[in-house]
């Protein structure tokens, strides 16, 4: 595929996952065994039915509605892209997919996350996802940093420039 044909794919991809939040549309855009790894509390899945079930249950509706991606830069190679952004929210309701088991905190979070994307035969492969996962706790207060080299906010505001 070329490039700009890697972007349209990875664009149409998460726009069903953030935008139309439509499970078959979002799997129409990935191989059969195609798979998820949220790399700091390993969710995901691997397949199109656990994919289908990862969706429709642990991540589209579980997505608060002032989720936002703010693109911070993008690298497109022959069959691979990476994208950097900061995902902020507010922690209104369970979030399976990036805080498993922890309850809403009502606490606003913006985190830097990496996406590492995959493509095979005009498909998305795999995808890992890569985020500071203590910065997260210590936003929503489950973590207090005192003494630990841990910072919440300041990290994602130093990739954005702030």
């Amino acid at each position: 595929m070329l490039p700009q044909e890697l972007v349209r794919l990875w664009e149409e991809h998460t726009s069903h996952e953030f935008s139309t939040r439509d499970t078959e549309a979002t799997l129409a855009t990935m191989t059969e065994d195609a798979y998820v790894n949220h790399v700091p509390v390993l969710t995901g899945g691997s397949g199109r039915e656990a994919l289908r079930s990862f969706y429709s249950r642990d991540f589209i509706p579980s997505m608060p509605p002032d989720t936002k991606l703010t693109p911070i830069s993008r690298t497109v190679g022959e069959d691979q892209l990476v994208d950097e952004m900061i995902f902020s929210f507010t922690h209104t309701r369970e979030m399976p997919w990036m805080l498993p088991g922890i309850a809403p905190t009502n606490r606003h979070v913006e985190v830097a996350l990496v996406a590492i994307v995959r493509f095979r035969g005009g498909k998305v492969a795999h995808e890992h996802i890569y985020w500071d996962q203590a910065s997260v706790l210590k936003q929503i207060g489950l973590l207090s940093g005192d003494g630990l080299p841990v910072y919440g906010v300041e990290s994602a505001g130093k990739v954005s420039g702030k």
